[in-house]
């Protein structure tokens, strides 16, 4: 059982959806409870990373979550759900994020002189930074997958970073640490493309 966190943003059914139809059983949840009991964890969002972080705390998940990811159980993070892995964002100063991976996320406005148009929507090349990474099988380097996103992550440590994007900056859209798997764009509104990383992700449960 995959278990959905469910903290008031983010587009959850849709990504419910997209597991189904791949066979796995997606269970939309605010219960840390359920986040022990289940097999795989899936944090989507979309919002605010200061928001999002004073719900999860508000609902009991922020320690529970950090335990789960941290004992090795499979984690994907999907769009929000990457930039809350890291330690703060400039969106939100003085808000500390779950700190799994160190670093911070910055927004495309800070970069001086930025050409291309904020928030960045759309369909963007992924570009392979450990083209043996097991959640890009069958996925081949520059395959087009789906953005809504302002803010991009800067690790501390690059080699945490399965993939990049080009967006007027090249900027890390993947990223992964043992158990834990996190992507900036939805693979879930990303095609066939976005169903295989998905498949990906279940594969990688059932080891």
């Amino acid at each position: 059982m995959i278990a959905l966190i469910h903290y008031g943003m983010g587009n959850l059914r849709s990504v419910q959806k997209a597991l189904e139809y791949l066979g796995a059983e997606a269970s939309i949840t605010h219960d840390p409870a359920d986040l022990r009991a289940a097999d795989a964890i899936v944090l989507p969002g979309v919002g605010a990373f200061g928001a999002a972080m004073q719900r999860l705390d508000e609902s009991g998940m922020t320690t529970v979550l950090r335990r789960t990811i941290e004992s090795g159980k499979p984690f994907l993070g999907i769009c929000l759900g990457l930039q809350l892995l890291f330690e703060s964002s400039s969106e939100s100063p003085g808000v500390r994020g779950l700190s799994i991976l160190k670093g911070r996320v910055v927004g495309f406005h800070e970069t001086p002189n930025f050409p291309m148009r904020v928030p960045h929507i759309g369909w963007s090349r992924l570009r392979h930074a450990q083209p043996d990474y097991p959640l890009w099988r069958g996925v081949p380097d520059g395959a087009y997958v789906y953005f809504v996103h302002s803010y991009y992550p800067q690790p501390a440590d690059e080699g945490v970073v399965t993939a990049y994007c080009d967006y007027g900056v090249r900027f890390p859209c993947a990223v992964a640490s043992g158990s834990l798997h996190a992507v900036q764009f939805h693979p879930e509104k990303s095609s066939e493309v976005g169903l295989q990383i998905l498949r990906n992700f279940c594969t990688l449960i059932n080891r």
